[in-house]
């Protein structure tokens, strides 16, 4: 498997065609889950093979929005599957790519250690310091599709999905579940009572 040129070419395909409106949903975002992969993929003690189909899983997963929001993740895994064959990926690997992929769909449905590792990358910054700057971004692609109209729909929005979330991985429970729990209740002390 080429790994580099599949990466490669994503990074220059989203690059090129991702709308300007998705702030959060971006090569920037990619890139953080991409790291976040490699720190837990370390931590864990995944094989450099494995290493480099979460990886690639990290690069392809939210490509699907070069189409739509909607289904991205199956869209995603569609991308894959069209261009990972070239540059050398088995059909065997595609498949343990997309599984990691549609793991990352919230509700997160994890199978097993690199779909486990995956979801917790995705939603890695809930646990850190830059909580509220990438939240920003989440906050600002919503309104512009119109999903959300004010700030308290955004911290009622927030304090559900912290309160609904959990790390698997014991590396992200270890780094991360604090500084959320932290975060949780932040979030909620904004919110408006009745």
């Amino acid at each position: 498997m080429d790994f580099n040129a599949a990466k490669t070419f994503i990074l220059e395909k989203l690059n090129k065609e991702l709308p300007p409106y998705l702030s959060y949903h971006s090569v920037e975002h990619i890139m953080d889950v991409y790291r976040a992969c490699e720190m837990l993929a370390e931590a864990e003690g995944i094989s450099p093979e494995d290493r480099k189909l979460l990886l690639t899983a990290a690069l392809y997963h939210d490509a699907g929005f070069l189409r739509q929001q909607k289904d991205h993740e199956a869209l995603s895994c569609d991308i894959a599957r069209q261009h990972l064959p070239a540059f050398g990926y088995t059909p065997a690997q595609v498949e343990a790519i997309c599984g990691m992929i549609m793991a990352t769909e919230i509700p997160q449905s994890p199978r097993n250690k690199l779909e486990e590792i995956i979801c917790d990358a995705d939603l890695d910054y809930l646990g850190r310091e830059d909580f509220y700057k990438i939240g920003g971004k989440l906050y600002e692609e919503l309104c512009a599709c119109g999903v959300l109209g004010s700030v308290e729909e955004w911290n009622k929005l927030q304090a559900r999905f912290l309160e609904n979330h959990s790390y698997f991985t014991q590396t992200a429970i270890r780094l991360r579940r604090q500084k959320k729990q932290q975060h949780l209740a932040e979030v909620r002390s904004k919110i408006q009572p009745g």
